[in-house]
Order: C-alpha cells, then structure tokens, then sequence
C-alpha cells in the first residue's frame, strides 16, 4: 500500500497543479472533431458504463464481469481513484476545457452517487453497493474474505477510511462542484466531509487510516492498525491539502489551527537517531508499529523520503526553519540503509522495511495457497520475496538532497512566496485536477501504454480514431481474479505461490492474466480524455 512519492507537481500543498507543455501544435483534429469525441466517450460512461452515477475500475463489454480493486457487482460503485470522484473531477475537468454544461450536468451525477455513498460520519469507505449494506456485507463475507493479499478486504469494518485517497478525492470533488456555481445542495454533504476530518484529527495532529475508530480485528496476534496515526499511502498530506484548500476557497479561518498541528506532528513521529526516519504508522504513544501482515514495524525509508518532502513543503507555507532542521540527518540515513549494488534489481534502491534497532532490510515472503492456510513472515532474506509488495524501492536521494539545499537557499521571501497561510487568501481552486499523473490503485490502468507521446495532435488524432463504434476505448485488462468459488479449504494446494500475485483457484485476488481481454476500463477513459483535454488547451494557447 506504501506508494512511490508521488511525480505530479504541487504548490504548497493547496491543490493538484497540473503542469504540461503548451508546443506549437502541428495540424491535427479540428475542435468541433475532439469535442465530438470527449462528448461520445462521456455519453457511453454515462448511459452504459454507470450504475446511477457512480463508476467501477474495469468491466468486460458485455459487463458479465466487474471489478475494483476486486470482483464487483453491477450494484457496487468504488471510491478509491481512479473511481468515481476521479471520473467527476474529470467532468469538471471537461466543463473548463469546453464550456458545456453537458458535463456539469455528468458531474452532478457523480455528486448524488457520493453523497448517497457518503457514511454518516462523514467519510467513504473503499466501496458502496445500491443493492444496500446486507448486500455488501455478504460481498466482504465471500469474495473480499477470500482474497488472500487484500487483508482491508477480508472483513467488514463499517466505517470510513483515509486509505487509497478515497475520501479525499471525494470531499475535494464535492469542494470543486460546489465552488463551480455554489450550488447550496452540495454544501451539507462538504460540510459533512470537512467535520469528519475535523473529527478524526488526533490532538498530536494526525490521522488513523479508519474513523470512527474500530480495534477489533486482529490478525494473526497482531493489534488491528486501522486506529494507528497513519503517513502510509499520505493520509495526512491528503487531509492537509484538503483543509487548506478549504481554508482558500470557503474562507473557513478556522482550518489553520489543525494544518499547524498536522504539519508539526512530522516532527514530533521522527525517530532519534541511529535511526531518524519515520515509520509508515504509529501507536497513539508514537512507538512504530506494522499493519498488515506483510509490513512489519519497522522504520520506513519510503515514508522517510515522502516525509522529507512534506518538510520542505511546510518551510514553504510557514517560513519555519524547524521544518528543514530534521531533514539533513533523515538524509544521511537514507544513504546509509542504500542497498549494496548486487542487491539492487530494475533501479530499486532501498529496502522497504528496516528492522528497528538493527538496521537491517526486512523482506516478506508468504507459505501456503490461500487465505485459510496460507500465512505472511519476515526475514532477513531477500530471495523468493513478494511479487505484490516489494521488498524494494527506488528513492532519488540526491534529488532530495538537491531540493533541499535549494529551498534552503532561497531568501525567506522567495521561499514562501504564495503560500495561503502567510498572504491573504485566495478563492481560486486549480482550473484542471486529473491533467496530470493521477495516481490510482488499479493494476489495469497502470499496466496500460503510455498514449502521450508528446505530439498533442498525433496523439488526439490516434485517440479519436480509436474510439469504437459502441463509443469507448477498448482496453486490454491486464489483470483478472479467480471467481468466488466458496470459503478456501484449510489444506494447501501443490505449488509454491509466495513470489505469486494470486494463490490457488479460491483466492479472488487479482493477478495478471497470461492472455489480456479487451474491456471497458475507467482509468482509460479518465487517461484519454486528459490527453484531448489537453491538446483543446493547447489550441486555445
């Protein structure tokens, strides 16, 4: 779940910039063409592809099968990106580009899917079914229970969850639809969104990865880790860029007391030395502390690294030096726990666990065929590690290093120069959210090509021939899963399937498939319709 920090560029924190080159466009597809075709994808998404707003991740055409980031039914919407936030930012996305209400009008339609999806506390959890709560009880109880390496799946929390960005990519889209017109309807439901993060804020100034707060699954001895304050998969970079974008935009002054809390609880989690980094997630009496079965408690150099950027993202919006004071040794550590050379496989240069104390790298490795008999262990080990959670990682220290020293050498003026807590307000969100490298969950979509070659009109003109009759771009679904055939058996199966995405025949997580089917996928449309977004753009240039 860990994430490589993220290539999309921000300003402070207040909001997804989306930053492209504008290049003389060679003659390509004329406006009326490319609009004609972002209008036919929207109309087969909209009429076909949605279940009463809401959207999943892949389908095949005929939609006998449906996934997220599991198997689906044809009732179940996702929240995780690229879902269905995602999808109405990219209408909103649209509506700038273009001007037609048109996708406005799809953009509402997302807008009710989530407010129906919205749990009372305020949040969204991973997932929501209009076939109603017994319905996606039942769905957690048989296929999530079965997925061996989805362990968020395997029972029913009934809560909210910070995980995926889900949450956040919905109360920022509910936040851009109302500042879009004000529409005073989707004001109690961004309210709602606001409180809950409001609500869930530790005193210290960080987040559990659930709330409310549930302790009662355990797995294999160890605590449930969903009431831990959580920086994994940047839960509290998502929440403080939500607040601040709230505080611009509303004008809610009393967001900034809880953005300084957040901000100074990366100092107070950094570990002293010998080892001053930071784990992926804390108890509340700040000890490191594992997750899942496969991320042991340890110290994290990719929460380290992510962590050194939030530090200097917060000297930006603060002027502070105590921000950039912890961040010189939390680079020197990093290149100390820099895998030897022999050890390093396809540019992965770090471990992902580091043992406390010890300092050595931590592998995880998996026995068994499924979720009944199978089980997760650590060593020393890197051979036979897992192919569905690294052991490894690339992390560009110098790059680091190289924004650190330049931050530090900027006139304080220079430094802070924009930042929404030191200069008057603005009410200005960004024009575009999904322009840029929108980071998703889904396996298919980040195992498609690249169709941005950076030839705008070559690439517009490839992508509206390439629309099909029916309306949508077919897809090769890289991965797939196993049916839900019954509860798994307690004996395993011949074969070795630790280094496998995907046990035997009863566990439903998803894996590549050796043949690829062509289907129906959202972060395709979400993908391809930025790249016509943005060659319009550039013709208005």
């Amino acid at each position: 779940m860990i994430r490589v920090i993220r290539a999309r560029l921000r300003h402070w924190l207040v909001a997804f910039l989306t930053v492209f080159p504008l290049m003389a466009l060679a003659e390509g597809p004329s406006r009326a063409e490319i609009e004609a075709t972002m209008k036919e994808a929207t109309r087969f998404m909209r009429e076909e592809v949605s279940f009463r707003g809401g959207y999943l991740w892949s389908y095949l055409p005929d939609f006998s099968r449906v996934w997220g980031e599991l198997e689906a039914r044809r009732t179940m919407i996702w929240i995780q990106p690229p879902g269905t936030a995602t999808v109405g930012h990219l209408y909103l996305d649209a509506l700038a580009a273009t001007g037609d209400r048109y996708y406005y009008e799809a953009a509402q339609e997302v807008a009710n899917a989530l407010i129906w999806a919205q749990h009372p506390s305020g949040g969204w959890n991973y997932v929501a079914d209009y076939a109603g709560e017994e319905s996606l009880k039942h769905w957690y109880n048989t296929v999530g229970k079965n997925a061996w390496r989805l362990e968020e799946f395997q029972h029913y929390y009934g809560n909210a969850t910070f995980d995926d960005a889900g949450t956040m990519e919905s109360a920022k889209f509910l936040l851009r639809l109302y500042m879009t017109e004000r529409d005073p309807r989707y004001r109690p439901a961004l309210e709602r969104a606001i409180q809950f993060v409001l609500d869930s804020q530790y005193p210290i100034g960080g987040w559990p990865q659930r709330y409310p707060l549930r302790y009662e699954h355990s797995k294999d001895g160890q605590p449930d880790y969903t009431s831990f304050i959580t920086f994994n998969d940047d839960v509290a970079q998502e929440n403080i860029e939500f607040l601040l974008l709230c505080y611009q935009a509303l004008g809610r002054s009393d967001l900034r007391e809880p953005v300084i809390r957040a901000m100074n609880s990366f100092l107070v989690t950094r570990m002293g030395p010998p080892q001053p980094g930071w784990a992926m997630q804390y108890t509340l009496e700040l000890e490191p502390a594992g997750a899942r079965t496969y991320e042991p408690k340890s110290v994290s150099p990719g929460t380290t690294a992510a962590n050194i950027y939030q530090l200097i993202t917060f000297y930006r919006l603060t002027g502070e030096t105590k921000f950039l004071a912890p961040i010189p040794a939390a680079l020197d550590w990093l290149d100390r726990v820099r895998l030897p050379a022999r050890e390093q496989r396809d540019g992965r240069t770090h471990p992902t666990f580091v043992e406390i104390g010890t300092g050595k790298a931590l592998h995880t490795h998996r026995r068994g065929s499924n979720v009944s008999n199978g089980e997760y262990f650590v060593d020393y080990n890197p051979d036979n590690a897992l192919s569905h959670y690294r052991s490894t990682r690339h992390i560009d220290v110098e790059a680091l290093r190289s924004l650190y020293r330049t931050v530090k050498a900027m006139p304080r003026e220079e430094a802070t120069r924009g930042s929404p807590l030191l200069e008057p307000q603005s009410a200005d969100l960004p024009r575009f959210f999904t322009l840029g490298n929108v980071s998703v969950s889904d396996l298919n979509t980040r195992a498609q090509e690249p169709v941005d070659t950076g030839d705008l009109a070559s690439d517009a003109a490839r992508l509206r021939s390439a629309l099909n009759d029916e309306g949508y771009w077919p897809t090769p679904l890289h991965f797939t899963s196993n049916p839900y055939i019954g509860p798994a058996p307690k004996t395993a199966a011949e074969g070795d399937f630790g280094s496998r995405h995907v046990g035997d025949q009863w566990d439903t997580s998803p894996y590549r498939a050796e043949e690829p089917v062509m289907g129906i996928s959202t972060g395709a449309f979400i993908r391809n319709m930025g790249v016509l977004i943005r060659y319009l753009e550039a013709q208005s240039e």
